[in-house]
């Protein structure tokens, strides 16, 4: 029954309302040894989900061949669920495995005693302190991308907004994960790019995919995979080597890091930290993959909602000329807490358009879950924005407005039960990077709406939802016009 979200985590058998098998559970009619595999396209599983989810009005199930999946839309449930992680709760086996099979294993796959202990490591690598200290690298960066944008229009020529952000957030989450500024802004042949841009792109297709053929046999993609996770682990190897080596000539670094690199290196360095060097990669990596595609998609979101929705592009647009005056990029990081209405409108560009619309999880035990008994290891998928959609906290939920994040003076509402959003994640596995991504996002926007004003191509397509590790527009149609004000 939706709504028992105290269930969550009871066992089977406890008293209550009467508990329901996953058998009993409603369902897309499937076809023999497939099940509902014929059903689901890749790309747009997500919504897929989605659709099935408001027909059966919640907590539903399928099956792909033999293995049946459970899922669920109700928001106090899905919140519980959070909050029980990593003790009742772990992340989908079936996600981490294909995670750390491409070389990420660290805080994102970890579970129990390792999770506790690698987050830690994590945690302090991806303090605000680091955040300050990388701000001179964060304002160079964002200069680069005005500048190549300008030169570009000078020239006459179009640009590629959805390129170029990928490319921005990856030199800026490398730069900050490892200390190395690979500028794939302006190069766009840098070899550890590529590698990272192709193992990125074949996890986002193992995790779509039904079955798991390359642990029986690896064709020619997946022998490519392995050479690419070695050279980006050598790659990192030597960023570590290059690493100890600021440390050992600047020690103020082991206590005061720059970069997440130094921090991680320093706490695997202190004697007894239990931590090893492979971990050390593996969270660097995690870094890349978790912070380089959601914090790309979350900006191209937002600008297409905002050349959808023009009085909004005007208004975030006064906002960046009221605060930033003449300059062309904010040069104080205090400064970013001042973009109210850019904040709400990229909340609201993650309610409408989350890059994760939904989550794996599954029990570590036999358990109940919305009125269902639940075996451990059951997968169960968490509908994120679907939860959001039916939980009536909206007025008009499929409009783009980010005044309801607002009270009527314009100013952040403590109150708005809108806030019970999962963009990242929640509970103790709540993402550490969140700090990072928000900053990164309102720099970029105060740039862009200070220097720019948007409008579509004419006679672009429809941008489409596309699944693949995360959920990314299938382009981005924008057209940049230099600000006269």
């Amino acid at each position: 029954m939706a709504g028992q979200a105290a269930q969550a985590g009871a066992q089977p058998g406890d008293a209550g309302a009467p508990v329901r098998s996953i058998a009993e559970l409603p369902g897309p009619k499937g076809i023999p040894i497939l099940g509902n595999a014929r059903q689901i396209e890749p790309k747009q599983f997500h919504r897929t989900l989605e659709k099935w989810a408001r027909e059966y009005n919640g907590t539903y199930k399928f099956r792909v061949a033999k293995r049946t999946f459970v899922v669920v839309s109700d928001r106090d449930v899905i919140a519980n669920i959070l909050r029980d992680r990593p003790v009742a709760f772990r992340r989908s086996s079936r996600t981490a495995r294909m995670l750390e099979e491409a070389g990420t294993r660290g805080l994102f796959t970890a579970e129990g005693e390792e999770w506790r202990r690698q987050r830690k490591l994590g945690m302090r690598a991806l303090t605000p302190e680091v955040v300050h200290r990388y701000f001179p690298n964060l304002i160079m960066m964002t200069e680069r991308l005005l500048a190549r944008w300008n030169k570009a229009l000078a020239a006459g020529r179009g640009v590629d907004v959805l390129r170029d952000l990928k490319a921005y957030t990856l030199d800026v989450t490398i730069g900050l994960a490892m200390g190395q500024d690979i500028n794939t802004l302006e190069h766009e042949d840098n070899p550890l790019q590529r590698d990272i841009e192709f193992l990125f792109n074949m996890v986002a297709r193992r995790l779509t995919s039904p079955f798991a053929y390359w642990r029986l046999f690896k064709m020619k993609v997946d022998r490519e995979a392995d050479a690419a996770h070695q050279r980006i682990h050598d790659a990192i190897t030597g960023f570590i080597a290059q690493t100890r080596a600021r440390l050992e000539q600047d020690p103020a670094l082991r206590t005061r890091p720059s970069n997440m690199l130094e921090a991680l290196v320093a706490a695997r360095d202190e004697p007894d930290s239990g931590f090893t060097d492979a971990e050390v990669i593996g969270n660097a990596i995690t870094m890349v993959f978790a912070g380089e595609d959601t914090t790309s998609n979350t900006i191209a979101w937002l600008l297409h909602l905002l050349s959808q929705n023009p009085q909004t592009a005007v208004k975030a647009g006064e906002e960046a000329v009221r605060l930033m005056g003449a300059g062309t990029v904010v040069r104080d990081f205090r400064l970013l807490d001042s973009f109210i209405y850019t904040d709400a409108a990229t909340r609201e560009a993650m309610r409408v358009k989350p890059v994760a619309p939904f989550m794996a999880a599954e029990p570590n035990a036999d358990t109940v879950v919305d009125g269902v008994a639940t075996p451990a290891g059951t997968i169960i998928f968490l509908m994120l924005r679907h939860a959001a959609e039916r939980s009536n906290d909206f007025e008009r939920p499929g409009q783009f407005d980010p005044m309801r994040w607002l009270d009527d003076s314009g100013a952040e509402s403590a109150s708005d039960p809108g806030r019970k959003l999962f963009p990242f994640g929640g509970g103790p596995r709540f993402c550490p990077g969140r700090y990072l991504a928000m900053a990164e996002i309102k720099m970029v926007m105060a740039m862009i709406m200070r220097n720019f004003t948007l409008s579509v191509k004419p006679g672009a397509p429809e941008v489409e939802e596309r699944f693949t590790f995360t959920m990314t527009p299938s382009s981005l149609p924008l057209l940049l016009h230099p600000r006269q004000d």
